[in-house]
């Protein structure tokens, strides 16, 4: 094979291979996938959904209980506005997070550990009581559709525009969600 056909042929697994990187990132600015969890579709939805858990619960059947994964998903929400304690470098968020952030919103759902607390976060003891839980998932997604000020870059994911935010706030309840019993 010549070194001219060579080259053209790395040009072109080079522009595939962009190509492939890319289209998430298209796809998201351009035509965002409805969010997957009907539960969590809107900020009325999941408003909704967590003050049903006064009458039922469910059971979580994850590594955390229910009042934890409430204060974690709440913590998520307010460090949205206040800032988060320990982001990942900026190399991070702008590359790799936003990336992830982008194939997340293209699908309408998003994919991560479930046990791993925010970095930085204080810890959230297991055991708590349920309706204060409750109270703060429900006081922190309130705050934030009231908020009209600047957010604070996520910790992963970079700079987010409110609606993205909130996009992400919702994937991130839902994403707990497949944990109920």
């Amino acid at each position: 094979m010549s070194a001219e056909r060579r080259s053209m042929l790395r040009r072109i697994g080079l522009v595939v291979g962009v190509g492939a990187l890319a289209a998430p990132v298209a796809v998201s600015l351009v035509h965002p996938a409805a969010l997957a969890c009907e539960r969590f579709a809107s900020m009325t939805e999941a408003l909704t959904t967590l003050e049903q858990l006064r009458l039922q619960a469910p059971d979580m059947t994850g590594a955390w209980d229910l009042p934890h994964v409430l204060h974690h998903t709440a913590q998520s929400i307010e460090y949205s506005i206040h800032g988060f304690p320990a982001p990942k470098p900026a190399w991070f968020r702008a590359t790799v997070g936003s990336y992830a952030f982008a194939l997340f919103n293209a699908r309408g759902q998003m994919t991560h550990s479930l046990s791993e607390p925010i970095p930085g976060a204080p810890d959230i003891a297991q055991g708590q009581p349920l309706m204060p839980a409750i109270d703060h998932a429900i006081d922190a997604l309130q705050t934030f559709d009231r908020h009209s000020g600047v957010l604070a870059p996520h910790f992963a994911y970079g700079a987010l525009d409110k609606p993205a935010y909130a996009r992400a706030h919702l994937m991130h309840l839902a994403n707990h969600w497949l944990e109920t019993a």
